[in-house]
């Protein structure tokens, strides 16, 4: 057998470093080493001597070094329809929005899910995910597409094959023809596991099965599409209590609110996180703490839609597994999750029983990096740095004026203004340098963005 090749290093010195491991360790000026596409050592001081092999060296003086940050719930599609539907509640803003969501073909989910991608990645996010539901009739590939931009890109990458099986018709509130039919969306997720899903420690694509929410899916595909992922070995993932007025329907429909619901069809378990659950009490909460069920917190979109401001801090006393999610940006048209960071940390805040003390800085750093990677299931491969794990890791430039009487560079990334990417690697990969992407062309995104959302309009305006 041939020897193995030697591995590459990088060496980053001269950095603040927060690793966010289990015990919050910190160095105020120390060093990473990668080999490959893993993470070799992180320290205090100087990086070891004597290191092999090493191709790039980086002087990070004024840097804060963290873990990238993790997205665990986005629509991508919504890319090309910003700026709509500003003063609508959910329910509302999805009746008025969906007609124009059903027109979205293949080069349009691909477009936008590189708009998308790309402002994430520019901010510092190194592993995404997109939960698509909306799957037109002869729209095309869009799962490959989407697949195909963050590929491209060059991103860590979950798609949540999502589906929508009740209607109008069915007292849904996507139009019928906007929706699939149960056996549809099952063999179109169980076909895009086939084609795409990589379960390695290092992998760059994974899927999940992603009914959309309990107002737009049938109880059957909730039942099926649980019973799917788990003879996969796929996690799940949905929409759940995100408004008082989805509790009230699945009161009216079911019989029962949104938690019971879920565990009645099989949808509650450490393979299964939920975006939103706002409207959660201390029932659901002890179920989610139970069972491990993950939660995806979009602070902006849940304001953004008044739905309500969860209950993260009772969450992550409780043991649930908590991450940031941007949500789609038809209900946070920055698309950003380091805006999260800062906004997670002061709507919850707002929360009359915790104020102040609801959350710190440095939680709030965990839930975008540790806790994305938890929700992912995939804690034991990114979310901190330590040795072993993968090379996904953020340098922020914090030592302009933006940021230059904040000592605490934690306090500083998290409480003060968004802080430029100097660098961001994936996989050992560097994808970001100086705020602007390395693998794709940005401004070719926007014009690309411009034109697939005027032509979106027209279509949509033409019924």
């Amino acid at each position: 057998m041939a020897p193995s090749a030697a591995p590459q290093r990088i060496v980053i010195e001269n950095c603040a470093i927060a690793t966010v491991d289990a015990n919050d360790t910190e160095y105020a000026s120390g060093y990473l080493v990668v080999a490959d596409n893993k993470i070799e050592s992180v320290g205090a001081g100087q990086a070891p001597k004597g290191l092999e092999n090493v191709v790039r060296r980086i002087d990070g003086t004024g840097h804060l070094v963290t873990p990238g940050l993790i997205n665990t719930h986005h629509h991508f599609y919504q890319w090309i329809t910003r700026g709509l539907a500003t003063d609508h509640n959910l329910f509302n803003w999805l009746v008025t929005l969906y007609p124009t969501w059903a027109r979205i073909d293949e080069q349009m989910g691909r477009v936008a899910a590189q708009g998308s991608l790309a402002m994430m990645a520019r901010g510092g996010v190194t592993t995404a995910m997109d939960h698509h539901y909306v799957y037109p009739r002869n729209a095309g590939d869009l799962s490959g597409a989407i697949i195909g931009a963050a590929s491209e890109m060059g991103v860590r990458f979950t798609l949540a094959r999502g589906s929508m099986d009740r209607s109008v018709k069915d007292g849904g509130l996507p139009p019928d023809f906007a929706v699939e039919t149960l056996e549809g969306a099952l063999a179109g997720t169980e076909e895009t596991i086939d084609r795409f899903h990589d379960a390695s420690f290092d992998s760059m694509i994974q899927v999940a099965v992603a009914p959309c929410s309990p107002f737009s899916v049938s109880t059957e595909l909730m039942k099926q599409g649980a019973e799917l992922a788990r003879r996969r070995g796929v996690r799940l993932h949905t929409h759940g209590s995100e408004t008082v007025e989805e509790e009230q329907f699945c009161k009216e429909l079911f019989g029962m609110g949104p938690t019971d619901y879920f565990e009645s069809t099989g949808w509650l378990g450490n393979d299964v996180w939920m975006a939103h659950c706002v409207h959660m009490n201390d029932s659901d909460i002890a179920a989610f703490a139970r069972t491990g069920t993950g939660v995806a917190h979009c602070p902006s979109s849940n304001a953004r839609l008044a739905a309500g401001i969860a209950r993260v801090p009772d969450m992550l006393a409780a043991g649930v597994p908590v991450g940031l999610g941007v949500d789609g940006t038809a209900s946070n048209e920055s698309g950003e999750l380091h805006t999260e960071l800062r906004n997670a940390l002061l709507i919850n805040r707002l929360n009359a029983q915790h104020r102040e003390r609801a959350l710190n800085a440095r939680q709030a750093l965990r839930l975008g990096t540790y806790g994305g990677a938890q929700v992912l299931g995939r804690a034991d491969q990114i979310g901190s740095l330590e040795a072993g794990k993968l090379a996904d890791f953020v340098l922020w430039k914090l030592d302009t004026l933006a940021h230059a009487s904040i000592a605490d560079p934690v306090t500083a990334l998290v409480f003060g203004a968004a802080a430029p990417v100097t660098a961001s690697f994936v996989n050992g990969q560097q994808i970001v340098e100086n705020s602007r992407l390395t693998t794709v062309d940005e401004d070719a995104i926007a014009v690309a963005t411009r034109e697939e959302a005027q032509r979106l309009a027209r279509i949509a305006a033409q019924g």
